[in-house]
């Protein structure tokens, strides 16, 4: 599989409003206040536009999509939600291998570890960070990926994917023990792919 660039926000047509200059700011402080006090899913593009002063319609100008926005208000180091078409191309039953493959060759790049590795680090125990975190990851990838496959549980087997994915992430980039941190992406493929492929569809 050729190696995932973490793809930019595509930019929606039109121009702002005069004298909305300064509407992107107050967008992206409004969508803070909005993730922090209404979590992932509870966050609005209404409710965000409701506290910056603006309509919807600059919100997505300016951001796009409620994922959108979440992935720049954090800097998400990459977008999981925009790789799902490739994710769920090809054979069924190697589904679980071309999830882990995206993960770690998209976290092989340089700028997307570094980033990932402060991400993770500040949501570790963070009462804030963390379910904002998952609740992007859960809702925008796995949970998607599972209600796709058409398998009951998909809230449960999206969560243990996740718990296996934020296992090998957290072990590898940020613990760094030291066989984990040496293995080739094709050996991590081969031995954690079946596992996800299993809590998906097993």
């Amino acid at each position: 599989m050729a190696e995932y660039v973490v793809p930019a926000p595509k930019r929606r047509r039109g121009r702002p409003r005069t004298g909305e200059s300064d509407a992107r700011d107050r967008i992206m402080a409004a969508a803070v206040e909005e993730f922090a006090e209404a979590g992932y899913d509870g966050a609005t593009i209404r409710g965000i536009a409701a506290r910056a002063g603006v309509d919807s319609a600059l919100v997505h100008h300016h951001f796009g999509t409620k994922a959108d926005l979440f992935g720049e208000t954090i800097q998400a180091p990459m977008r999981p939600d925009l790789a799902l078409p490739e994710i769920l191309a090809g054979p069924r039953d190697r589904i679980g291998e071309r999830i882990v493959r995206y993960i770690l060759e998209t976290w092989e790049q340089p700028e997307v570890r570094r980033r990932g590795v402060v991400l993770l680090r500040s949501a570790i125990g963070n009462k804030l960070t963390t379910p904002l975190l998952a609740g992007f990851l859960s809702r925008e990838l796995l949970s998607r990926i599972a209600r796709s496959l058409d398998t009951a549980d998909a809230d449960l087997r999206a969560a243990l994917a996740a718990s296996q994915i934020a296992g090998l992430l957290i072990a590898r980039y940020v613990l760094r023990l030291p066989a984990l941190a040496e293995a080739s992406v094709d050996d991590l493929v081969d031995r954690i792919g079946p596992t996800i492929q299993r809590y998906l569809l097993g």
